[in-house]
């Protein structure tokens, strides 16, 4: 190979353009949520005996009124399956948690830049420890809704019990990343953002518990 031929490759590689992480994001959020949503939601008007199901169902969680109001679309796809519902719970909780974090993605490479140019550092560091813990929050729930898919493979209550326990593990961590996300956020003054972020990250706090409560309503159901 000559060294000309050399010299074209290494400017091709040297010229790959470099994806920032929050187009990374970004992509992935626009990707992968239509896979994520696998219980369809239906804005029609509800069957009575679905809806009475959705606020039974929901009167068992911390935040029943968030609980109707984010899952009353999904009624006539559950019916009256607690599996289905939890799934619909924990899918409504990933899309909220991916919005949140693209938004987040997008504010801490701001702040980045602005620390660059002599701003506040403790403000870019914060924001950027709550974007991680969040993405290790949508990994812990992409992680349930695979078990909460894969139960409709399997028939035995062993194998049930193993994977909902699973599915309750992951929640849980999920929902401790969530809260440490915004435990920097006490020595961040001054910064505009920080009282929209706090308020977003708690409306996907809230529905991680109820996610959770609908999962161990369902364990609670099939062991009795």
């Amino acid at each position: 190979m000559s060294q000309e031929s050399n010299t074209h490759r290494t400017e091709a590689t040297m010229k790959k353009p470099f994806l920032h992480p929050s187009l990374i994001f970004f992509f992935f959020l626009t990707t992968l949520l239509p896979l994520i949503l696998t219980v369809h939601s239906q804005p029609s008007p509800l069957p009575s005996d679905d809806s009475d199901f959705i606020r039974t169902s929901c009167n068992t969680t911390l935040y029943p009124d968030l609980c109707v109001s984010s899952l009353s679309n999904f009624s006539s796809s559950v019916h009256d399956d607690p599996t289905l519902l939890a799934r619909a719970a924990i899918s409504v909780t990933l899309s909220k948690a991916l919005e949140l974090g693209s938004y987040l993605s997008n504010v801490t490479a701001l702040l980045k830049s602005q620390e660059e140019n002599g701003g506040h550092p403790t403000a870019a560091a914060v924001f950027h420890d709550c974007f991680e813990n969040l993405k290790d929050a949508v990994d812990e729930m992409r992680g349930s809704m695979k078990q909460m898919r894969d139960l409709v493979s399997t028939g035995s209550l062993e194998s049930f019990r193993f994977q909902m326990s699973n599915v309750q593990t992951w929640l849980s961590a999920a929902l401790t990343d969530e809260e440490t996300c915004t435990d920097g956020f006490k020595d961040v003054q001054d910064e505009p953002r920080k009282g929209e972020v706090c308020a977003r990250v708690d409306d996907v706090k809230k529905l991680t518990s109820n996610a959770l409560a609908l999962v161990n309503r369902c364990v609670d159901k099939a062991m009795h």
